[in-house]
This record gives C-alpha cells, structure tokens and sequence, in this order.
C-alpha cells in the first residue's frame, strides 16, 4: 500500500498534465457548484468525463427518452485504492436541479488469461477494455438504464440463522459500441456473490427445489474490485441507486471509450503528448499499466469462442448435503 500511496502521490501532480485543453475545458453552462467537483483529485471527476455524461444526457432528455433529475458517469481509468486505503471513488451520480454531486466506488471487469490471449486486468487498475461477448471487460461508452431484476442466490449465514440472498440487478441498453450490452448481460448490481457450499432441506423456503433444498453458501464482498465486465456497488450504494433509478430511467456515461483507449495507447510514455492532444488517463493507473488496451469483440470473441470449445465437458455435480 506504500508503494502505491507513492504512485498516487504522483498522480496528483502529473494529472493536472494528463489531460489538455480540450478536455479540460468545460461548457459555459456547468454551474459553479459543480465545478468545484471537476478535477482528477480523490472524489472528484475529469473534466472529459462530466462534459461527456452531461452531454449524453442532455441529449437524451431532448429526445424524451429520459426524465430523471439525475444523470450518472463512471471513470474507469482511475485506481481502485485511495491513498488512505479505502476504496476509491469513480462512480459519480449528478442531480444538477438538486444541485448534488456524489461520487462512490465501483467495480470493473476483471477480463480473462486464456492460453492464447492475456487479457486480464489488476486489482488496482483496468489495462483492458472490450465489448466482446464473454470477456469479462468494461465497455466505456453511453448507456441507458433500464429495468431491475432480483433474484434468488441462496442463503448464507448470519448470527446463527440462515437468510436469503437476494440480488438485484440494473439492467444497462447500450448504444454504438455498447449497444450489445443486453446480449452480454451488461448492468449494475452489488458488489456481493455467493460462494455455494452445500444445500440443506429447507420445504417451507420459496426458493427451495424440487426435492425441498436449498443453497447455503458464503458471502464474499468484492466492492470497488473487479467483476464480470458489470459495474458493481457496495451493498449501500446499490439500494441507493437501483432506488433512483428504477422508475426513472436516466443515463449513464463510462470512460473511456476506443477511441480514448487507442488515443493513449498512442501517446503513453509522453505525459506532454497527452496535454497537447487533448487527452485524459488516470496518471496513477498508466504508470502502472503503461498502455491500455482495446479488444475489438470482432478479434476477440473468435479467441474466447475457440477456448470455451476447448474446455472438456463436465457432468453438473450436485452439492453435498451441509453438516
């Protein structure tokens, strides 16, 4: 963690130099209040990245297409990890009417180390982006939210008692580059799973089988680290939003794009590149990284296809009977 206060500590003066003119310069319309948010500080949100969620946003509402006070973003680019050790913030809900700013962690997709393609991301910064189909990677890009679906995990443990898991899950409709979003299962939810350990006869439960078990498992927590390409929140942070937004659509803008990915592909190495083209990166996360990465889905979903038919065909196990 040392080590890593250390590469932040940098951030703080190389940000200021990661992103030029034009991504720095904001629209004459940002209110004062929400300017003293703009920044590449903790808690606070790139330039590009609010002029882009505002954008996307406004749009929407000229088109009817949504109606909520509040729009959302997400920086991709920026670390896990604060320099106090808490999770980062990168998750910024916007209500300008309200005038509220909030900006809270959140997970990205952790992607996949296949035989004949690495493309997996660190625990503190995402290296590798992709809309394919089954890569576990962030898609930045625009997105609308749409419904919310809960279901059923299992049951887990808690001061002796057994207690339902129930997880609901954001759905997100993509457009352009994301605009396969549902067809990969693209949404938001909390940053919770349940690692299924046995079952036990449970005939009065709801979610019981057909033979009257049910799951038992444990809950494993990974706020602010890496999921399956969704964006995840902690469990307070989830209610809040899908309690938001579930009767109210609205947008939400991820950073960075292709088109920003291969832009500072380009140019990393060269902090004064970056300025002079106008460009944003968390500098804290491409020291570590060096250069992201952008999968095109028509290159890697061959890859990932050809990986899952080579995997041997495995016999569905069913789950001891828990002590």
């Amino acid at each position: 963690m040392a080590r890593w206060a250390g590469v932040f500590g940098i951030a703080l003066v190389m940000g200021l130099t990661a992103f030029g003119g034009r991504a720095a310069t904001l629209s004459a319309d940002v209110p004062a209040w929400l300017r003293a948010h703009v920044g590449t500080g903790e808690g606070q949100i790139a330039p590009v990245v609010l002029e882009r969620a505002r954008d996307l946003y406004k749009q929407q509402m000229r088109k009817s297409r949504v109606r909520n006070p509040c729009y959302m973003a997400m920086d991709a680019t920026r670390p896990s990890t604060s320099r106090s050790g808490a999770p980062a913030k990168r998750f910024y809900t916007i209500c300008e009417g309200r005038q509220t700013f909030t900006a809270v962690s959140s997970g990205y997709g952790s992607g996949r180390n296949l035989p004949q393609a690495n493309f997996r991301n660190g625990r503190e910064c995402a290296r590798h982006f992709s809309n394919a189909l089954d890569s576990n990677l962030t898609a930045g890009g625009s997105y609308l939210t749409a419904e919310a679906r809960t279901s059923h995990k299992g049951y887990f443990t808690r001061s002796g008692k057994r207690v339902a898991f129930n997880r609901t899950f954001l759905v997100f409709d993509g457009m352009g580059e994301t605009s396969n979003a549902r067809e990969r299962a693209i949404g938001g939810h909390q940053a919770t799973f349940l690692r299924t350990q046995c079952r036990f006869n449970a005939p009065e439960s709801p979610y019981a089988d057909d033979s009257g078990f049910a799951r038992l498992g444990r809950l494993v927590d990974y706020t602010s680290g890496r999921s399956n390409g969704c964006t995840t929140w902690s469990e307070d942070v989830s209610k809040r939003i899908i309690s938001l937004v579930e009767r109210q659509r609205t947008t939400l803008y991820i950073y960075p794009e292709s088109r920003d990915i291969n832009a500072v592909a380009k140019a990393a190495g060269n902090p004064a590149s970056l300025a002079q083209k106008g460009l944003y990166w968390n500098a804290a996360c491409l020291s570590q990284i060096g250069a992201p990465k952008f999968w095109r889905k028509q290159s890697l979903e061959p890859v990932i296809r050809r990986w899952r038919r080579s995997l041997p065909q495995q016999a569905a196990g069913e789950l001891p009977i828990c002590r």
